[in-house]
């Protein structure tokens, strides 16, 4: 909104900043649309942000000139628009400040499956390894508990095997594992849907089997003795 910014003989001075600027702008051509685009809003502490030119964003009030807490008059014009973007699940404050949410229709824009198989097709991942990318990640927005679904930005470097794996090690399953603290069973229902993506290496799968059957794990090259 507003900040002291160093003179060049010394001292500080008070400067405008993005947004009076731009109602500056708005007000100086009326009949122009001006537009706002203010993107993780659920970041900040709004409230603190904006001041008293929260209350005055609501359409009946814009025109009217608030004080700002610097003293100055600050006007908010009616052909400016503002969009905000916000992750529900990224919070810089513990809620969004609800004086604000009144004052902004909401629109919610949900993960899409065809969204991630055109930005994985452009990065030119395999058609197949697509569609089973595509399954699983379709497969997490249906289950009931919303704190494990997830957005495409997870997937945006998922475009072979390989680095299916990499992803799942070090993105998605330090995600789910927060997600799932109390729910473990869920935490394996999703592991077992990766699987479907990148089935686990031969070795471990065997190893693995051994141990939950019971039966020992013996090294090949003993297996082979034995032969």
């Amino acid at each position: 909104m507003e900040g002291f910014m160093p003179k060049d003989g010394g001292g500080f001075e008070l400067h405008k900043k993005v947004f009076p600027l731009l109602c500056d702008d708005a007000a100086e051509l009326p009949d122009e649309t001006f537009v706002l685009v203010i993107d993780e809003i659920s970041r900040c502490d709004v409230a603190r942000v904006f001041g008293e030119a929260l209350t005055y964003m609501e359409v009946d009030k814009r025109g009217l000139p608030c004080l700002m807490a610097s003293g100055s008059m600050h006007v908010v014009p009616s052909n400016l628009i503002i969009l905000a973007t916000m992750n529900p699940w990224d919070k810089g404050v513990d809620e969004m400040d609800v004086a604000l949410e009144r004052r902004f229709a909401q629109i919610d824009v949900p993960p899409s499956v065809p969204a991630l198989r055109k930005i994985l097709l452009s990065h030119g991942a395999d058609g197949n390894f697509v569609d089973l990318v595509a399954a699983f990640f379709d497969g997490v927005l249906k289950i009931e508990d919303e704190s494990v679904h997830l957005g495409h930005a997870y997937f945006n470097n998922c475009l072979d095997e390989a680095s299916a794996r990499r992803v799942w090690d070090y993105r998605l399953l330090p995600f789910f594992k927060k997600a799932c603290r109390l729910d473990k069973d869920l935490l394996q229902r999703i592991r077992r849907m990766w699987l479907n993506v990148v089935p686990e290496p031969l070795q471990q799968a065997t190893a693995q089997t051994g141990i939950e059957s019971g039966a020992p794990v013996q090294p090949t090259g003993q297996a082979n003795q034995a032969e």
